[in-house]
C-alpha cells in the first residue's frame, strides 16, 4: 500500500513529529514524504532512516499556507497513487487535514495514538485525553493525523531519494507580515521532559528555580495559564486545554494546583511528578509521584541532585 506523509520543514530542521509520522506510516506500507520550501535535499534525504522511500518537494512556494498545502498534498497522492495520507496532529495538521479530507472526500482519524488495528480500526484519544475510542474509517481513501509523541521513532532504513515536483499549489491568499518562532531549545510538543510551574512561584523574578532544574534535565519549559495570562512567562509555554497539549515522559509541576483545564493539556504524560504545600490540591490525584513541600525549597534540592547524579555517572 502506498501512503504518503506530509513534512513540515522551516528550511533548517525537520521536526521531531514529522519522524514519528514517518515512523507511523511505514507501519502502513511505502512511505512517500511531501514537503515544501528550501530545505536542502541532504537533510530531506534523512527521513529515509525511518522508512521514507521517497521524498517530493515542491520548491515553489514557501510558509504554511493551509490551502496551498492542501493543494500540494492532493497533487502529491495522486501522483504516488496513495489512498492513505498521514500527518503529524499539530497546528498544521489541524487545519491542513479536513481540507483535505473534503478535498478528496478521504475519511479523517484525527489525534490517532496508536496503528490500526486488525479490524482496521484506528485508536484515537477522546475528551481530552480522558479516555480512548477506535475510528474506522469506511472511505477508500483515508487520512490520519497522529498524536505527537504517541510512538517511539524508529530507524528502518537508510537515505531517501529527492525529487523535486510542481505541486500546483497556486498563489497564497495569505500575506504574513511577521513571523515570531518560539524561543529556547527545546519546542514543548516535541520535549521529552518539561518543567513546568504555577502561581505558586509568586513572581517571574523565582523563575530561575524552574529554568536551573530544567537545565540540568535538559528539559523543555512550561508554565500554567495564570502564569501567562500574568505574562510571567510567554504565552507558548502555556500548557492545558486552552494551551499547548503535550505528551512528555516526564512532567514536573511545581506550584500547580492541577484544575482540570491544566491536566486535560498534559495528561498523557507518561510520569507526572507534583511538588505543592497543598496535600489536597487536584493535581496529587492525577501524579504518579507526589511531594508535599515547598517549591523554594524543594527545586534547589531537586537541582542539586540531579547534579550530583550526572557527576557520578
Amino acid at each position: 500500500m502506498s501512503v504518503l506523509v506530509y513534512i513540515n520543514s522551516n528550511g533548517e530542521k525537520i521536526a521531531k513529529n514529522a519522524f514519528e509520522a514517518v515512523t507511523y506510516a511505514k507501519k502502513l506500507g511505502e512511505v512517500t514524504a511531501v514537503t515544501n520550501g528550501k530545505a536542502d535535499d541532504s537533510m530531506l534525504a534523512q527521513l529515509g532512516k525511518y522508512g521514507a522511500d521517497k521524498v517530493l518537494v515542491d520548491r515553489s512556494f514557501e510558509g504554511i499556507d493551509e490551502q496551498q498545502i492542501t493543494k500540494m498534498v492532493a497533487t502529491a497522492a495522486e501522483k504516488v497513487g496513495a489512498n492513505t495520507i498521514v500527518f503529524s496532529n499539530d497546528l498544521i495538521g489541524k487545519a491542513v487535514a479536513p481540507r483535505l479530507s473534503v478535498k478528496m472526500n478521504a475519511g479523517l482519524v484525527a489525534g490517532a495514538s496508536g496503528v490500526p488495528k486488525e479490524d482496521g480500526t484506528v485508536p484515537v484519544n477522546v475528551f481530552s485525553g480522558k479516555a480512548f475510542g477506535f475510528v474506522k474509517v469506511n472511505t477508500d481513501k483515508k487520512i490520519i493525523a497522529l498524536l505527537p509523541n504517541s510512538i517511539q521513532v524508529e530507524e528502518t532504513g537508510g537515505e531517501a531519494s529527492v525529487e523535486e515536483f510542481a505541486g500546483n499549489a497556486g498563489d497564497s491568499r495569505v500575506k504574513v507580515k511577521d513571523t515570531k518562532l518560539p524561543e529556547g531549545d527545546i519546542p514543548l510538543p516535541e520535549a521529552e521532559l518539561v518543567v513546568s510551574g504555577g502561581r505558586g512561584l509568586k513572581g517571574p523574578e523565582n523563575w530561575d528555580l524552574i529554568l536551573d532544574l530544567a537545565k540540568e534535565l535538559g528539559a523543555a519549559t512550561a508554565c500554567s495559564r495564570p502564569v501567562a495570562d500574568s505574562d510571567w512567562r510567554p504565552h507558548h509555554e502555556h500548557v492545558g486545554q486552552t494551551g499547548v497539549a503535550i505528551a512528555p515522559n516526564l512532567y514536573i509541576a511545581a506550584g500547580i494546583s492541577g484544575a482540570i483545564q491544566h491536566l486535560a493539556g498534559v495528561n498523557r504524560s507518561k510520569v507526572i511528578v507534583v511538588i505543592n504545600t497543598d496535600n489536597e490540591a487536584p493535581f496529587f490525584k492525577a501524579a504518579d509521584y507526589g511531594v508535599v513541600g515547598d517549591a523554594f525549597e524543594v527545586l534547589p534540592k531537586l537541582t542539586e541532585a540531579v547534579k550530583k547524579f550526572k557527576a557520578s555517572n
